[in-house]
């Protein structure tokens, strides 16, 4: 059995994908899903993790994904819930299905992750291991534009506080709650201007940030139930 096992929700790209290589590198046995085949997921594999297809749309993967990394007979260190899903009420007009979509992804899959792989996580704090919830930059004042969006990532803020009183004092759970970070390539230059302008830092960091953010979480041993604010004093404009 290891000790060194990272598991990645949603780490074909971008955030997830950054988080993945860098444990990789520093040696970890990284665990990551990924819900369709992309270049990142073959550069994954290349550097040797374990890349488990999961669509968590149907609870039947979320079932399957905490099997297929229970089985693996790993002490989890960290399990990142990176993965994610961004709609809005203007592409849609079913807003009772775009609800349970968000809630899906960002509520009820850490929920059952959390329960399905919390018993093969440290079981003292001496060992330490760690669960991370990405919510949003959006939970402090919502959004009338992703109105659904918001409410999941809130209920994951939520429920931050509930697993890290369930599950200490060997497990520390935390989350980080981003604004921009990056920009997607087709983003024009008067969004990102725009963009930009929202927070005092004006800047997009990159995913180095986040890297960073999980780093400091996990080297803490004291700090639980705490969201990490990564906005660039957005809330301050």
């Amino acid at each position: 059995m290891t000790d060194k096992t990272i598991v990645i929700t949603g780490a074909g790209q971008r955030i997830g994908f950054a988080l993945a290589r860098h444990f990789r590198a520093l040696g970890f046995h990284v665990i990551a899903s990924y819900r369709s085949e992309k270049p990142g997921v073959t550069a994954l594999r290349e550097m040797g993790v374990t890349c488990i297809q999961a669509n968590f749309s149907a609870d039947g993967a979320i079932h399957q994904f905490a099997r297929e990394v229970a089985e693996q007979n790993i002490q989890i260190r960290a399990l990142i819930h990176n993965a994610s899903d961004w709609n809005a009420e203007s592409k849609t007009d079913d807003y009772a299905a775009l609800l349970d979509d968000m809630m899906q992804i960002h509520v009820k899959t850490p929920y059952l992750l959390n329960l399905a792989l919390s018993p093969f996580m440290a079981t003292d704090s001496t060992a330490g291991s760690d669960i991370i919830h990405f919510t949003d930059y959006v939970v402090r004042k919502g959004s009338e534009k992703h109105i659904a969006y918001s409410a999941s990532k809130a209920a994951l803020d939520n429920m931050t506080l509930s697993f890290a009183q369930k599950l200490a004092p060997s497990v520390k759970v935390n989350s980080i709650a981003p604004a921009l970070i990056m920009f997607n390539e087709g983003d024009d230059e008067a969004y990102r201007k725009k963009a930009l302008s929202k927070s005092l830092m004006a800047i997009a960091p990159g995913e180095q940030e986040v890297v960073n953010a999980v780093e400091f979480i996990m080297n803490s041993n004291y700090m639980t139930g705490q969201s990490i604010n990564l906005d660039g004093g957005r809330a301050l404009k």
